[in-house]
């Protein structure tokens, strides 16, 4: 059995990330913590984190990392949350970042929640994450079609979704800026 996959006492947890950024201003609207999870199957050509590809990489995400995450949220500069990595959606990641969405929606109701993916609303849309985030940029990161113009994505396959009015009109809204 993987290491991610071995439950460790008083933690079920077991989704693993690299690192939590603070005040960031490139990763989604406004001022926003980041959460960057390790594990991606995508292995995009020319990303620019594949240090988080390996699911047993980074350090496991306890209740001091979720701690730390909440610090970070709770400043009113703070517009919200990004989830990235890796891929927050990865199948050993997805059910976790949802209850940790869930909880932060909760707690801060103000705050905006953004997840970047390599899986396409198609693949996602009924993941149960996706009722929580405001905002996800979808698709694989394409080198080919990178532009650095380009607000919130890298490359022009990608789009940045508004969530919660795709989820209401049931056909795609992206969002502008």
């Amino acid at each position: 059995m993987p290491k991610w996959q071995k439950l460790r006492k008083g933690n079920p947890c077991k989704m693993r990330y690299h690192n939590i950024t603070k005040d960031d201003m490139l990763n989604g609207d406004g001022l926003r913590a980041v959460l960057w999870v390790a594990g991606c199957t995508h292995k995009c050509k020319g990303c620019h984190n594949p240090v988080t590809w390996d699911i047993e990489g980074g350090i496991p995400f306890d209740d001091a990392a979720k701690e730390e995450l909440f610090e970070a949220i709770k400043p009113d500069y703070i517009s919200g949350v990004t989830f990235s990595g890796g891929d927050p959606l990865h199948p050993a990641n997805h059910v976790e970042v949802a209850v940790l969405a869930k909880e932060i929606k909760e707690t801060f109701p103000n705050k905006t929640i953004w997840l970047y993916t390599g899986f396409c609303w198609d693949e996602i849309k009924t993941l149960d994450v996706v009722k929580y985030c405001d905002v996800i940029v979808d698709g694989p990161f394409v080198q080919e079609e990178f532009d650095g113009k380009l607000h919130w994505k890298g490359s022009k396959n990608q789009r940045v979704i508004d969530v919660q009015e795709t989820l209401k009109r049931k056909e795609i809204v992206l969002c502008e800026f």
